[in-house]
């Protein structure tokens, strides 16, 4: 298959955000819907608008405990009045009976107004003396009272297609009595990961060998993301057992992901096997760590390639791999929040590229924020990733950078948390 002209192979190499609309224009989200119950439905995507099949609330009802009463019955010129009960009124068990004057409910938080009441007054500002309840100073008509319909009518749209449902759209589902509802399809990404040198965790290591940690941050990350995935394990250094794990990840999935092998060692053969199985439309950013980074396609398979070394791999997922995800889930991808603090350690750099330190973001007793970076960065350090909680963000021809300079820093989200 001919490949097409690489953007990525210029003596410049392209910053990454010149190239994140470029990765996105590539890949488009996925048609097929599906119907899932209500307690299945969160973290999956909205495939229709959704309107109110109901009003809400239903029906009018207290807002807090209190007496309903009628407010023409109240003599707002002594800022006191008298009435007489006459029942109560329940959260699901309502007052049966219609308003009479100068009476009162009793009336608890949710349950429904009784006919003909208006108003809703606080029990703290009511004293009950035997059969007669003393109303103090009366608010206005219609106080404490949530009126039917006054958050949503019938008809109103509630959810638009396309957002994610978390906790609060399921509680809104759960509100008009949506017991299922529809939703894109779960994207389907298959990984592995390349080296020779990888074992399984549990087992014993022979001198050169490491244990395999990308694929469980790679398996974190996509649970994050709420993909299905498959794991394919550990693929040696041979560019034909390369090629079959292709064409079986790419037989299975929207998106095949790799760790490893797209640098440009001897025995790096993801790229090479890509080359003669599929095509490469991108292959090395200006980032750091994760300037191997590759994209591509493979049969109808996304491919996204994730430099071998644990941080640049985690760096390159949620920099560049988790908006293509959102793209292809149906989600418009977001741009990160990005804060600015003051450096409390100073930072070494080299022009070229954008770099992402790791930092651990506080406040001082100011109150202002402030950032220190986690220690050494080498991108197979892993353990600076652990003890951060957010990226310094370095510009391309930025160079080394003293305590007390304000930088920019993106805070993790769920993705990495």
């Amino acid at each position: 298959m001919s490949v097409k002209a690489d953007p990525c192979s210029q003596p410049s190499l392209m910053h990454p955000d010149q190239a994140i609309p470029l990765l996105l224009e590539q890949v488009s989200p996925v048609s097929d819907t599906e119907v899932v119950l209500l307690p299945h439905a969160l973290g999956r995507v909205l495939a229709e608008d959704l309107a109110a099949c109901i009003d809400l609330p239903p029906f009018d009802n207290s807002s807090m405990d209190g007496y309903a009463l009628r407010f023409a019955d109240l003599n707002t010129q002594t800022n006191q009045t008298s009435l007489r009960p006459i029942g109560s009124s329940f959260a699901g068990h309502g007052f049966q009976g219609e308003a009479k004057p100068n009476t009162c409910v009793r009336i608890m938080t949710g349950a429904p107004l009784p006919v003909g009441y208006d108003t809703v007054q606080m029990q703290e500002e009511a004293e009950v003396d035997g059969e007669i309840v003393h109303i103090r100073h009366p608010k206005a008509q219609g106080a404490n009272v949530r009126c039917r319909g006054e958050e949503l009518t019938q008809g109103t749209k509630v959810l638009n297609a396309g957002i994610q449902i978390g906790a609060a759209e399921l509680g809104v589902l759960a509100t008009i009595g949506a017991s299922q509802v529809r939703v894109y399809r779960q994207l389907k990404v298959a990984f592995f990961s390349t080296g020779d040198e990888l074992r399984p965790v549990g087992s014993e290591l022979a001198p050169g060998q490491i244990y395999d940690s990308n694929r469980y941050s790679i398996q974190g990350l996509l649970k994050r993301a709420n993909v299905e995935w498959l794991d394919l394990g550990v693929i040696a250094d041979d560019p034909e057992a390369i090629r079959q794990a292709f064409r079986h990840a790419a037989s299975q999935a929207d998106m095949v992901l790799t760790s490893g092998g797209v640098s440009v060692g001897e025995a790096d053969f993801t790229k090479q096997v890509l080359d003669e199985e599929g095509q490469i439309t991108f292959w090395k950013l200006a980032i750091k760590p994760g300037k191997p980074f590759a994209m591509g396609k493979i049969g109808k398979a996304v491919f996204c390639g994730l430099p071998g070394n644990p941080v640049s791999s985690m760096v390159t997922f949620y920099k560049l791999v988790w908006p293509i995800l959102q793209k292809m889930q149906g989600l418009t991808p977001v741009a990160p929040l990005m804060l600015n603090a003051t450096l409390s350690t100073p930072i070494r750099k080299s022009s070229g590229r954008v770099e992402y330190q790791r930092g651990i973001l506080s406040r001082n007793a100011q109150g202002e924020l402030e950032v220190a970076i986690t220690g050494s960065q080498g991108s197979g350090m892993l353990t600076s990733m652990s003890l951060a909680n957010c990226l310094v963000l370095l510009e391309q021809f930025q160079g080394d950078t003293a305590v007390g300079t304000q930088v920019t820093v993106e805070p993790f989200n769920s993705v990495l948390c």
